[in-house]
């Protein structure tokens, strides 16, 4: 059995994350583990058998997974112009950087986390193509945070990143006040879908999570930026589309 919610874990969500887990553990009448695990191959946790829950990212969802798990909803993170469940990514550049506009960094340097992330990688090459351009200096970094630490230290120029992650990166991060927002992308998506094993109960699983998120303090809940979970058809997610891969994935 494997439980893991590694999509906004950090040591300062660590404690809310634990929490729900408790209270959503509670409500199984499954054996279930007694802690999250954390660390280690993500898809491995996901493609594990036994399963409970997990949250993953809408693009290895509707590329690789969706076959292979349960759908059980996305998370309501309550974020301005979303509609429940959906969310969508933050353009960041430098304080100092006097361009406005997303277009206006067609020649720039792109720092993504990975290629196959959608608030990192498709959402920003999705707006660009809608606005007429593409993202074609790009610089891998492994994740969001390395991904405005990039920027913020003048390794690259612009960032996208998703909009929760952006929230707790201005609540916690120091090189946050060195960043500014120019935009967010559109138009929003399903938010990163929480899922389970092919063998699991996944409507038990869902109200228990439901009533979990509900059980939690208001503190909590806004620790998280988790505020409910929204049913989203997978028919929804697979929708999405996907842009050509980056030219140099390579990490560095």
């Amino acid at each position: 059995m494997i439980a893991s919610l590694p999509m906004y874990d950090r040591a300062e969500t660590a404690p809310a994350l634990d929490r729900l887990w408790h209270e959503i553990r509670g409500r199984l009448s499954c054996a279930a583990p007694a802690a999250l695990t954390r660390g280690g191959d993500l898809w491995q946790h996901w493609q594990d058998p036994a399963l409970i829950l997990s949250q993953t990212c809408g693009y290895p969802y509707r590329t690789r997974l969706h076959a292979e798990v349960q759908l059980i909803g996305a998370p309501d993170c309550d974020l301005p112009g979303c509609p429940p469940g959906h969310y969508n990514s933050v353009f960041v550049t430098r304080s100092d950087d006097t361009r406005t506009q997303p277009a206006q960094f067609a020649d720039a340097i792109l720092a993504y986390n990975e290629a196959l992330s959608q608030s990192g990688w498709a959402a920003p090459q999705t707006h660009a193509a809608a606005h007429g351009f593409a993202f074609s200096r790009t610089l891998a970094t492994g994740g969001h945070r390395a991904s405005t630490l990039a920027v913020a230290e003048g390794r690259a120029d612009i960032a996208a990143v998703d909009a929760v992650t952006w929230r707790l990166i201005q609540r916690h991060d120091p090189h946050a006040a060195r960043l500014r927002e120019i935009g967010r992308t559109a138009p929003t998506t399903p938010a990163l879908p929480f899922i389970t094993g092919r063998g699991q109960d996944a409507p038990r699983i869902r109200k228990a999570l439901a009533d979990a998120i509900a059980a939690l303090a208001p503190a909590e809940r806004d620790a998280l930026s988790l505020y409910g979970v929204v049913q989203i058809a997978k028919a929804e997610y697979r929708a999405v589309p996907n842009p050509p891969p980056p030219r140099d994935a390579a990490r560095h």
